[in-house]
């Protein structure tokens, strides 16, 4: 097996990890384990509390970087616990305005409920939507797109301080984008991390990349408000070339994860609009899995965190 078949492996097992909700309670309930693999994700996490990560958002505001906040989690099963998660997006969003910060919020809606009752997630994502800060629906699994999607295009009539993700690597997400550009909220464009059925989506490579600029220049063309968040230095190569042929771009940002490329972000920072995505909280396996899985190398990363002395 070659170097790259053996990434895609890699990959591939580690977007199946962060489906595995089986895995995820395990780890919860294992304190040495959760003890050990939380040294690989805080590389990618800014903390367990609000207040912590509240900190770093005013820190990286004082560099002049934008920030996106989300409480982690997803696929809540009781109304409870969603309603608890939604209590804590409001506490975030409070704060967030409390202390002026340049800082939108991010969240799956399986994570306000969704997942229980489409309804249930509407009524909930309206009180967050209600705080004021810009708020980003992020993607989740294949078998829920066509829910989310449904769900953003219809509060989004009313809301729009509300965004959506759109992956580029399903085959679906051209005629999507058709859609979505008929709403005013933010698009924000991601490669895609989770596993998909046979022919549902692109590999990464060339035509992927070809695709994710080809949806870049849509929104640009339509100065519609727009996330280019990848630490692709391809793209984001290419998108500067797109954007040096437009008189007066506006309406868009480069996005980068907390602890993936960040130096390449500051950089474009100094010409262009950045945004770092911050995460907080307990549940972050599905995270790790989905950030180790994007790029299969971060695993030597990982295991060199998880050895590291305390």
């Amino acid at each position: 097996m070659n170097t790259e078949d053996l990434m895609k492996g890699a990959s591939e097992a580690l977007k199946k990890a962060a489906l595995n909700e089986d895995a995820k309670n395990f780890l919860l309930q294992n304190k040495a384990l959760f003890t050990l693999l939380k040294k690989a994700a805080n590389r990618y996490i800014a903390g367990e509390e609000l207040t912590e990560v509240i900190g770093k958002v005013s820190t990286l505001n004082a560099s002049k970087v934008s920030c996106t906040v989300d409480f982690m989690g997803e696929s809540i099963r009781s109304i409870e616990e969603a309603n608890q998660v939604t209590a804590e997006f409001l506490r975030l969003a409070r704060e967030i305005n409390r202390a002026q910060l340049d800082c939108t919020i991010s969240l799956d809606l399986s994570h306000i409920g969704l997942a229980i009752d489409q309804q249930l997630a509407i009524d909930n994502l309206q009180k967050i939507c209600d705080e004021g800060p810009e708020v980003i629906i992020s993607a989740e699994g294949t078998d829920r797109t066509e829910m989310v999607l449904n769900t953003y295009l219809e509060i989004s009539k009313t809301f729009k301080n509300l965004g959506i993700t759109l992956q580029a690597y399903l085959h679906r997400s051209e005629n999507d984008l058709k859609e979505l550009l008929k709403r005013e909220g933010k698009i924000r464009i991601v490669k895609g991390a989770f596993e998909t059925a046979p022919g549902a989506s692109l590999s990464r490579g060339a035509p992927l990349n070809d695709r994710y600029l080809g949806f870049v220049k849509t929104l640009l063309n339509h100065q519609h408000p727009c996330s280019i968040a990848t630490h692709d230095p391809i793209i984001q190569q290419g998108v500067s070339d797109l954007l040096n042929h437009l008189e007066t771009p506006k309406n868009y940002e480069f996005e980068s994860l907390l602890g993936i490329e960040n130096e390449a972000l500051f950089q474009l920072s100094k010409q262009h609009p950045a945004r770092i995505y911050l995460v907080y909280g307990k549940e972050w396996y599905l995270y790790l899995c989905n950030r180790l899985a994007e790029y299969p190398p971060s695993i030597f990363q990982a295991i060199i965190d998880v050895m590291a002395e305390t």
